[in-house]
């Protein structure tokens, strides 16, 4: 397996975040303003105002709104590329550290230390997948209450593809997690049974890490491996009469390049295993021994008839191993001969003292032929129990999985990590792709409705074409109709406001000069004797008090005052004044 590159600084991650995100946020923004700008220029261009440009020139400018939206849409993949690397989370360190070919013989260094247990999570769905040698075995398993029960189940054929709407993540499984959970074949696990004091996970894990190097049938920078409990016994009692809590935990082993190549077959599967599982250690917690006993589970290895041999003695299991059958020959005396190494190898342990029952857990269709080979081998009787279906297997399976805290795994660290992240880049990818559908469909709606709004103006345009002509002779008759109006109304209001002044002026003096300009300035002038100069301030005033309808007629504010003016020698005397109108259309109600 070749090397993971280098990740990135945290630092380095976050400018990559926020850069990516400010290219991304400025293209969409002027991919906005092109849109925004372009649909006028496109109304202009097939509008009566497009045949005033040339050709050329508008060549020009979509050829410049054309390369603004392609760097805009480069900017966008780059920004997005960018938030993608600075998202990218650091893959897992590897659990073991390579030899170097150069190196001299020495120890084997001790495994790094796995991650810490995961969290218990509340999983919502879990599947189970068994290669079958004749088919593909897919079980789907619903939450329900602390454990599961079966939803569905499905034999697909080595040929097909396992269905994506059951083994596959999506949004959904952000917030119904989903877990995936493959059964080791047979012939790449291997057992082993170690007896420790009972303590809680973290001690013992410490405790089967110490031994790992003892119990592991290859070496440990080539294997994956995890534990399970099967149960606690009381010790036999010591010299001093007290006894020890002790604890069984069976230590699966498997190669490392055999997992890698299981799940190779997996992904081209589709299928992205959480968690790979020896289904054997849910055989072995379906049986309840309640005497001294060997246990005989056949199954098949590599295509030949096998089964798995457990020696349960003291209250617990006492050594697990595989007894395999020669496809010719005399198999029953093969069986003895293995059986009997076995049994030499528990009497020389110390906790094999009697001779012990056998207990065959096997189907009909098995159970004929092993008890037969069983009875020939060991010259005793043989009990047959009859073994959990298959669908009971995958339940406990599903059970012991979703409550595992186990901090290792039968599955490589790396690659948990990798499919996780493949998760989150896949969901980026779709979240993307679904942004950008909307956006899409957002801009097809947005033309759809100015194509629509520029159709019905066009409409709108021709009729009002149409009454160019009629409307533009209107609105020269109305401004000729204005002007007569204002004519008539100048004509009534001059004669109102010399009825006015008529009514006002003093017989003792003389108006000589009558003016009305602008339609609101009223002017007057004439003669007046000295003696009858207050007369003529008293006109004035009369005048600047006159109402019609309890309103004012002239504005006292505007207007110049009388202003009399005699000769030197006595005489009559000139004067002037003038008025404007407050509101001039009062002479109209009068």
């Amino acid at each position: 397996m070749k090397p993971s590159s280098q990740p990135l600084p945290t630092w380095l991650k976050w400018v990559c975040l926020v850069f990516g995100a400010l290219l991304s946020l400025a293209s969409l923004c002027l991919i906005a303003w092109l849109v925004k700008a372009l649909l006028p220029t496109f109304h202009t261009f097939l509008g009566p105002k497009g045949h005033s440009l040339s050709n050329r020139q508008w060549e020009t400018i979509f050829a410049m709104f054309a390369g603004k939206l392609v760097g805009a849409l480069v900017t966008l993949w780059l920004g997005a590329w960018l938030v993608g690397k600075g998202w990218k989370k650091s893959p897992a360190a590897p659990d073991t550290v390579p030899l170097k070919a150069s190196a001299p013989p020495a120890a084997l260094p001790p495994p790094l230390p796995p991650p810490a247990p995961p969290k218990n999570r509340h999983w919502s769905t879990c599947n189970i997948l068994h290669l079958a040698p004749d088919a593909k075995r897919l079980w789907q398993f619903d939450a329900k209450g602390k454990g599961f029960a079966l939803a569905r189940e499905q034999r697909v054929p080595h040929a097909d593809a396992l269905p994506a709407s059951w083994v596959a993540k999506s949004w959904t499984s952000l917030w119904q997690p989903k877990l995936n959970v493959a059964w080791l074949p047979a012939e790449s696990v291997f057992l082993r049974v170690v007896e420790l004091p009972a303590a809680n996970a973290e001690e013992t894990f410490s405790m089967v890490e110490l031994q790992l190097e003892k119990l592991s049938p290859m070496p440990v920078t080539q294997i994956v491996w995890t534990m399970h409990v099967l149960g606690t016994h009381q010790s036999p009692p010591k010299a001093d009469g007290t006894v020890e809590s002790l604890q069984s935990v069976i230590v699966v082993f498997a190669s490392r390049t055999a997992v890698e190549e299981f799940l190779g077959r997996l992904e081209r599967d589709g299928f992205q295993s959480d968690r790979i599982e020896a289904p054997m250690l849910d055989q072995l917690e379906s049986v309840v021994p309640r005497e001294d006993s060997v246990w005989i589970f056949p199954l098949t290895v590599a295509g030949q008839n096998a089964a798995l041999v457990g020696w349960w003695f003291g209250g617990a299991w006492r050594t697990l191993s595989f007894a395999s059958l020669p496809p010719a020959g005399d198999r029953a005396a093969e069986l003895k001969t293995q059986l009997s190494l076995l049994a030499m190898a528990g009497e020389v342990e110390g906790w094999l003292t009697e001779q012990p029952r056998w207990r065959l857990v096997a189907d009909p269709v098995n159970a004929k032929e092993w008890e037969q080979l069983l009875h020939a081998a060991v010259g005793e009787p043989v009990e047959v129990v009859p073994p959990p279906a298959p669908v009971e297997l995958a339940a406990r399976s599903a059970n012991r999985a979703a409550a595992s805290t186990a901090r290792v795994n039968l599955q490589p660290v790396e690659y948990s990590a990798r499919y996780r992240e493949q998760f989150f880049d896949r969901l980026w990818l779709h979240g993307l792709g679904f942004a950008g559908v909307v956006y899409a469909v957002g801009l097809v709606i947005y033309f759809c409705a100015v194509a629509w709004m520029g159709y019905q103006t066009r409409g709108v345009e021709g009729q009002v074409a149409a009454l160019n002509d009629s409307y533009n002779t209107a609105i020269q008759f109305k401004a000729r109709l204005e002007v007569l109006q204002e004519r008539s109304q100048l004509k009534y209001a001059a004669l109102d406001l010399w009825q006015l002044v008529a009514q006002e002026l003093p017989p003792t003096i003389t108006l000589q000069r009558f003016g009305f300009a602008d339609g609101q300035m009223l002017t007057l002038s004439g003669t007046v004797n000295p003696d009858q100069v207050n007369t003529l301030f008293d006109f004035n005033k009369s005048l600047q008090k006159k109402t019609v309808n309890n309103q004012l007629i002239f504005d006292p504010q505007k207007g110049e005052t009388v202003n009399p003016r005699f000769p030197a020698n006595g005489g009559p005397g000139t004067w002037n004044l003038s008025l404007q109108l407050l509101h001039p259309e009062a002479d109209e109600s009068k």
